[in-house]
């Protein structure tokens, strides 16, 4: 044993000639058989100032709220689930936000954007006639010619739309249908008035409703008689008979829901009148056929009796109808402003 010890330092020298192991290195040797892979070192990376830019995904990425927000979101739809919200038009929700929708049957207090102005009779029917020969028909066509232009210029953006602009017959049915084609805010029909008697004399304006007197009745029947040169006017008018006072009276019912604001202008041009030196007989109501299927305020105006001498001379004359046409025009001019004075 002890000579062993002794030989051990002889036999580790001739090793280390023979090349057979080195304390040195850790590389396998030649006749293993697996040997290991080279160790390559990477180069050092390149420091930038520039930001990696992401792949943009398919698929977005899902929004993130706060609490904060959650909470504001849950409040609206509280508010939203109410229904308390007092508003006059039908409403659409987008974003939380209350928007109006404009719609033909929500528009009583709306701003006056359109006008339809009416001049009574024409072409083949003369309407009322003088004692001078003086014809209703071409009295109150001028009159309205003149209103247009005055609202025209006041208002450029107010439609104005004329039933007829020229010595031709429109049906009764046809003017209405003509306002409501146009989704008017007001109707306006001028006419001049007559009776048997000739020291009658003054304006009156009519809205729609149940008459009050004969006379009124008498006005009525002698404007809705037009009917009578239409072709199959039953048919149109549903039975109605012009000569009926039963039938004036059912007619009367109609057109309930614009009768305030019909009478509210109606007064306006009374008054105006008065101002213009006329003798205003008032605001009156009976069943008139032309007012009948307005869906919207409507007036039928009398300016004057041309059964009386001296009014015809005045509603004959250009002066005469450009007096009633401002009288009118100031009347409008105060009514749309209080109209659009309540949408702001």
């Amino acid at each position: 044993m002890l000579k062993i010890v002794k030989l051990l330092p002889l036999l580790t020298g001739w090793f280390l000639l023979a090349g057979l192991t080195s304390p040195e290195t850790t590389q396998p040797r030649t006749h293993d058989r697996k040997a290991a892979a080279p160790v390559v070192k990477r180069p050092a990376a390149v420091r930038t100032n520039k930001r990696p830019v992401a792949k943009r995904s398919a698929i977005p990425a899902k929004k993130t709220f706060s609490a904060k927000k959650i909470v504001a979101k849950k409040s609206v739809a509280k508010i939203v689930s109410t229904k308390k919200v007092a508003v006059k038009t039908p409403v659409v929700w987008k974003n939380s936000v209350v928007k109006p929708v404009r719609s033909p049957y929500f528009r009583r207090a709306d701003i006056l954007r359109t006008v339809v102005l009416d001049a009574g009779h024409g072409g083949h029917d003369p309407g009322a006639i003088g004692k001078g020969g003086t014809r209703e028909k071409n009295v109150v066509l001028a009159i309205v010619l003149e209103l247009a232009r005055q609202i025209k210029t006041a208002y450029p953006d107010v439609r104005v739309i004329l039933t007829r602009k020229t010595d031709v017959f429109i049906p009764l049915h046809e003017r209405s249908a003509i306002a409501n084609r146009s989704r008017a805010d007001l109707f306006i029909s001028v006419h001049a008035n007559a009776l048997s008697r000739r020291d009658y004399y003054g304006t009156e304006t009519y809205a729609m409703g149940l008459h009050k007197s004969e006379q009124n009745l008498e006005v009525a029947k002698r404007e809705n008689s037009v009917i009578l040169q239409e072709e199959n006017y039953e048919r149109t008018y549903k039975g109605f008979d012009p000569n009926s006072p039963l039938a004036h009276i059912m007619l009367a019912n109609f057109q309930s829901a614009f009768l305030d604001n019909s009478l509210r202008f109606a007064s306006k041009v009374e008054k105006q009148f008065g101002k213009a030196d006329r003798t205003s007989r008032g605001v009156k109501q009976a069943g008139f056929l032309v007012l009948w299927e307005t869906a919207m305020p409507a007036v039928l105006i009398e300016t004057g009796y041309l059964s009386n001498a001296a009014e015809e001379k005045f509603l004959r004359s250009d002066a005469g109808q450009e007096q009633l046409a401002t009288a009118i025009f100031k009347a409008f001019e105060q009514y749309k402003a209080e109209r659009d004075q309540q949408q702001q």
